[in-house]
């Protein structure tokens, strides 16, 4: 029986975790809390409850050939991804895996005016969170060069799906940037992410990086506009880049700042995906 082991299992890892089980895995995960693994427990898949913030205290089973996924997000501030360090200290002890999967974001990349990336565009973030993704790829990379175990990474790009849009947002009225001013964004939908990490452990070679994204970018503001009519609210007020600076969160300007076209070509031929919902209309239709 296949093994799989999934670091951080929450709205991606969940629907990941019931893909293998479908498939006849023996599952095993970690959440931040009890309170999260609850459900899944009850689906017969082992929960541990880790947040990989304190070294010390990091309990993992015996990882030898298990697929293994990291899904855990920095924590904030800095430009180091502390969890992943830790995780990647602890794995020294706890056997050698079949394979990595770690989930990275297209934030990585130094493209920040509207170009085309694609895996082989620089990957010097302007971002601290994009310095802190960066740092964990090193992280992984370099654990699997020097023991031998093949490691991909998922360059991500902005996920949504249903229980995933922006609602809080939408519903306070929060200012988006002019269309006009609004650079391409991409997005996956949830269920389309979880068949590419499939995929990943399936078909990735060992030290290759794939851009995850449906190809089809829209600006924010065209993502906000869709998500709030098919939500039932009014559109959001929009503003210029100058009273963005001056009204936006830090968090929401680097997303509508950091604008680029992530070419996902590599995923679509090197791991053969075929996507469920490859543009946002259709992605939102199913998230009715």
């Amino acid at each position: 029986m296949e093994r799989v082991f999934i670091a951080g299992c929450g709205y991606i890892g969940g629907r990941l975790a019931r893909i293998w089980q479908q498939r006849g895995a023996a599952v095993s995960c970690t959440v931040r809390s009890p309170e999260k693994g609850e459900a899944l427990a009850v689906e017969k898949i082992q929960v541990l409850a880790e947040a990989f913030d304190d070294p010390s205290g990091i309990t993992l089973p015996d990882l030898s050939g298990v697929m293994l996924y990291y899904l855990v997000p920095p924590p904030g501030g800095g430009t180091t991804d502390t969890r992943a360090r830790n995780f990647v200290s602890r794995l020294q002890q706890n056997g050698r895996p079949a394979k990595i999967v770690y989930m990275s974001a297209t934030s990585v990349y130094s493209e920040t005016r509207g170009g085309v990336v694609t895996e082989d565009s620089p990957a010097e973030p302007v971002s601290a969170m994009g310095k802190r993704r960066r740092d964990a790829e090193r992280a992984f990379l370099d654990y699997g060069a020097a023991n031998d175990v093949p490691v991909v990474v998922l360059r991500v790009s902005g996920i949504y799906g249903p229980g995933r849009l922006p609602l809080m947002q939408i519903s306070q009225g929060q200012p988006l940037l002019r269309e006009e001013e609004s650079g391409p964004s991409n997005r996956i939908h949830a269920d389309d992410l979880a068949e590419i990490c499939v995929a990943a452990a399936e078909r990735g070679a060992a030290g290759e990086v794939y851009n995850v994204s449906d190809g089809h970018p829209t600006s924010m503001t065209s993502y906000f506009n869709a998500c709030a009519d098919l939500l039932g609210f009014p559109r959001q007020p929009q503003v210029t880049l100058d009273e963005a600076r001056r009204t936006m969160s830090p968090l929401m300007l680097s997303y509508v700042t950091e604008a680029r076209i992530v070419d996902n070509s590599r995923m679509l031929a090197r791991l053969a995906v075929t996507l469920r919902y490859p543009c946002m209309g259709e992605g939102l239709q199913a998230c009715r």
